[in-house]
């Protein structure tokens, strides 16, 4: 079997929405979590959908998923106060599964994943258990330890740049969690992290530059921009 599980639990902050969390906004007629939410019900291999939202945002969701026929969704699930406390919960909810099925963490506001990646992120997690979705840096990246001067410049050929979906058999990334739990860690700022430390390897799967995540303005001007040339 395999879920997934749909990040739908922030506040929106950094584009200064004050009435709506971005993946509520409207962008050609659909909010953009429904851009999201139709890429994973249309997929042949995605059996159900997990959505981790705001709790004042449920019925509004509900809502919407009849509205516009989402088909998938099993569960939708109370974010807790970070991003990893929001995953266990989804993890906790997913009644039913076994070890080996497999889990797609995925943000609600990357609305232009793919069929392909999907399919790439369920073949990869079924053969290496845990798998990051990634695209090569394009850019030279420094780093600077004061925000100041550059303190040094890493080879670009060894850099990636994350993307979701994040794919686990069930077991590895539940365990993860639990492991974190017990270690006291609550701040990891994803999936694949906390598989690594662990001890478990993440193998890379291909994403692609349109599947960025919308954090700002100018994002959420980009894919206005990119759904009205489509």
């Amino acid at each position: 079997m395999n879920i997934a599980i749909v990040m739908a639990g922030g506040q929106g902050t950094r584009m200064s929405m004050k009435d709506m969390p971005k993946q509520f906004i409207d962008v050609c007629g659909k909010p953009v979590i429904i851009h999201t939410l139709e890429k994973f019900d249309r997929h042949p291999e995605i059996d159900y959908i997990a959505v981790v939202c705001i709790k004042n945002w449920q019925s509004e969701l509900k809502t919407l998923i009849e509205k516009f026929k989402i088909k998938k969704v099993k569960w939708i699930i109370t974010g807790g106060e970070t991003r990893q406390e929001s995953v266990f919960n989804a993890l906790n909810s997913l009644n039913g599964l076994s070890g080996d099925d497999i889990v797609l963490i995925h943000d609600a506001a990357r609305p232009f994943i793919t069929e392909k990646i999907i399919s790439d992120n369920i073949k990869a997690a079924l053969t290496y258990g845990a798998v990051g979705t990634v695209i090569p840096a394009a850019d030279t990246i420094i780093k600077s330890m004061d925000g100041v001067k550059i303190s040094d410049v890493p080879n670009r050929k060894e850099l990636y740049l994350v993307q979701t979906p994040q794919s686990f058999k069930f077991s590895i990334i539940k365990e993860a969690h639990e492991a974190a739990v017990i270690k006291n860690v609550d701040n990891a700022t994803d999936d694949c992290q906390l598989v690594l430390k662990s001890g478990i390897p993440v193998h890379l799967a291909a994403g692609n530059k349109l599947n960025f995540k919308i954090t700002t303005r100018e994002d959420l001007l980009l894919f206005k921009a990119v759904m009205e040339m489509v």
